[in-house]
């Protein structure tokens, strides 16, 4: 029997140590198992890889957890089933059938369940879990898993019938995993990435708040201090003549207007500032 990379029973290895160790005991068979799950090859082999990624930036959380396979397992499920990846252009394209006619006819009935029923026949009839733990690890109440377990069962029986026995359903499952041989990176590869990945993250997280802060303290030095009332919106006046255009003086107010401007300009009236 093959020893759990990450028991206590273990011999004390070092954290990269028993991060490869668990990296080689589970990515081949969980890209395998998230294959079932998404009927994506690229996108298995990435959920897998970003679950590592996570799994090393978290690693002092990771190591000392229960089942840390589950914990991997888990995340890279969430990523694979995430709603975003239908936007991706590269994921639209169809993926190249399967050889066997009879995988084929199985991975389409497993792609028509809904995800969350496709989630729970992979943990129980394909990884091998009880009900309480498929239940915790999707997420839900044990009845609701129960019942999206018993909906995949008949879904698969009324298309497959063959597969009626749960036993049946569970080599075939293994059988069809078993077909696809990903190739998956290095674990010294997947843990540069992460961390690259984690110091991305970290500056722009950094960058946020800076540009955050400054733009708070920009409003803060700029925002009024008093209240100020809002200015009325404007309105016509009422009841105000039209204005009249000029015209011409008549040949009277002409002459007064001259008499009145030469008068002015060289008479004794003329004010004349007094010199300090």
């Amino acid at each position: 029997m093959t020893p759990n990379p990450a028991s206590p029973l273990a011999p004390e290895l070092t954290p990269a140590q028993a991060f490869d160790a668990l990296y080689a005991f589970c990515a081949p068979a969980l890209v395998r198992q998230t294959f079932l799950l998404t009927g994506r090859r690229e996108l298995a082999r990435e959920s897998v890889e970003r679950a590592f990624q996570l799994a090393w930036q978290r690693w002092p959380e990771v190591a000392v957890d229960r089942d840390p396979a589950g914990w991997v397992r888990a995340t890279a499920y969430e990523y694979a089933l995430s709603p975003w990846h239908r936007f991706r252009p590269s994921l639209r394209h169809p993926e190249p059938p399967l050889v066997d006619r009879r995988d084929r006819e199985l991975m389409n009935v497993l792609m028509e369940l809904p995800p969350s029923y496709r989630r729970a026949l992979l943990l129980y009839d394909g990884v091998g879990l009880d009900l309480p733990e498929t239940a915790a690890e999707a997420e839900a109440s044990t009845p609701a898993a129960a019942h999206r377990l018993l909906h995949a069962r008949e879904a698969i029986a009324a298309r497959l019938p063959e597969l009626a026995d749960p036993s049946e359903l569970n080599r075939r499952l293994v059988e069809l995993a078993s077909t696809e041989r990903q190739p998956a990176p290095n674990p010294p590869a997947v843990r540069s990435r992460g961390e690259r990945s984690a110091r991305f993250w970290t500056r722009a997280a950094i960058a946020f708040t800076t540009a955050l802060i400054g733009t708070t303290a920009l409003a803060l030095r700029t925002a009024p201090t008093h209240y100020e009332a809002p200015v009325p919106p404007g309105a016509a006046v009422q009841g105000v003549p039209p204005r009249v255009a000029r015209g011409a003086l008549p040949a009277p107010q002409a002459q007064l207007r001259a008499k009145l401007r030469s008068g002015t300009a060289h008479g004794p009236e003329r004010l004349v500032p007094l010199m300090s």
